[in-house]
């Protein structure tokens, strides 16, 4: 799964994707630092496997991941081209979500590419050209829908559905906050349209308010206001802060959150809040070779949950042993949970929850 960090130049995207992967992506003072997408892996937080791991004393411990790209700050008339735009708009094209980085601090040693801080125009800005270059998407495959419809009157309704789309589009409107129905979500799904990717607004502010009372930011408000209207997550994050808690070792950023009054940091949150937005979950396995979380989309049954460990335990299975983590945790060990009756023998339609602690049975 690939999430993409986009926003206009020197928000903090790059500084954001380094404290995310502790990579060193290019970051400067000036447009276009960042040209080719730096690309990197996360891990997503999980306190259960260290839990496990004090239980099974596994040789290696195996977190979930995602995949972050920081895609250079696009500029108004990216979609026309401007700023390498059409690139950068290709690269968009090729994440799940959107992770919009959007400034909500003032900094005169910072350059702004508008001469001033006003997030929501910013956010206008990225919309616009993700919505210009939609509706030359729907354009395209209207056209092509029209002439499907000459020799098969199945496509009236989606010609219907996407010029109604295309209008809405017209009004300056994303593609996410078009009011459509399940049938009708199916055809806007099919035209892999930007604006209509989720997104989460990572709301970038100086040290001093995300270790004061942030919500009094109205830079901040503002944000959270424009996001309500479609739906939309914000997080509040200090990149620079973030990119300082990065190179910690673990108590001392544990002790640095406390000071700050928080439990963990905004990168932790924010792969979280991505991994929600993915609609993904983590099944977990355990034993002394390994303690591993395992992802899969909300409403996977077990036999496709088995396939991700080997295609064998898929094509082979026969049953899941499984446990919800916080049974297991209680009881101290699988053996103990499984005296209690608390170890579950499911079947081929068994629809996997997030924390199940599983024991596959195959046979090939």
């Amino acid at each position: 799964m690939k999430l993409g960090i986009v926003g206009l130049p020197n928000v903090g995207k790059s500084t954001l994707f380094n404290a995310l992967t502790n990579l060193k992506a290019q970051s400067a003072n000036y447009p276009f630092c960042t040209i080719d997408p730096n690309v990197g892996i996360v891990n997503v937080p999980d306190k259960r496997l260290d839990a496990l791991a004090e239980i099974y004393h596994p040789k290696k411990i195996t977190p979930a991941i995602l995949e972050f790209v920081d895609i250079a700050g696009l500029v108004k008339g990216a979609s026309k081209g401007e700023g390498l735009g059409n690139k950068f708009l290709s690269h968009i094209r090729q994440v799940d979500v959107i992770v919009h980085v959007v400034r909500c601090f003032e900094d005169s040693n910072i350059i702004h590419v508008d001469g001033s801080v006003d997030p929501v125009r910013d956010i206008g800005t990225i919309n616009l050209e993700l919505v210009l270059s939609d509706i030359e998407v729907l354009d395209r495959r209207i056209d092509k829908a029209q002439k499907a419809l000459k020799g098969d009157k199945k496509f009236a309704h989606e010609v219907e559905v996407l010029t109604r789309l295309r209008q809405h589009l017209e009004e300056g409107n994303t593609a996410r906050t078009f009011e459509c129905d399940e049938e009708e979500r199916e055809i806007i799904e099919g035209s892999d349209l930007l604006s209509y990717k989720p997104v989460i607004y990572a709301a970038n502010m100086d040290e001093s308010d995300i270790a004061g009372d942030y919500r009094n930011n109205p830079l901040f408000q503002a944000v959270e206001e424009y996001a309500a209207t479609e739906n939309s997550k914000v997080l509040p994050v200090c990149a620079r802060l973030e990119s300082e808690i990065s190179e910690m070792s673990a108590e001392d950023k544990a002790m640095f959150l406390t000071e700050l009054g928080f439990e963990e940091s905004g990168l932790d949150r924010l792969i979280r809040e991505c991994y929600d937005q993915l609609g993904l979950i983590s099944y977990l396995t355990a034993g002394e070779p390994e303690v591993r979380a395992w992802t899969i989309t909300k409403g996977t049954k077990a036999p496709q949950a088995a396939g991700k460990i080997h295609t064998d335990f898929e094509r082979g299975f026969i049953r899941a042993e499984v446990v919800a983590y916080e049974k297991l945790m209680e009881c101290g060990s699988f053996a103990a949970a499984k005296e209690k009756g608390l170890v579950r023998s499911e079947g081929k339609d068994y629809v996997m929850q997030d924390g199940d602690v599983v024991l596959f049975r195959f046979n090939v």
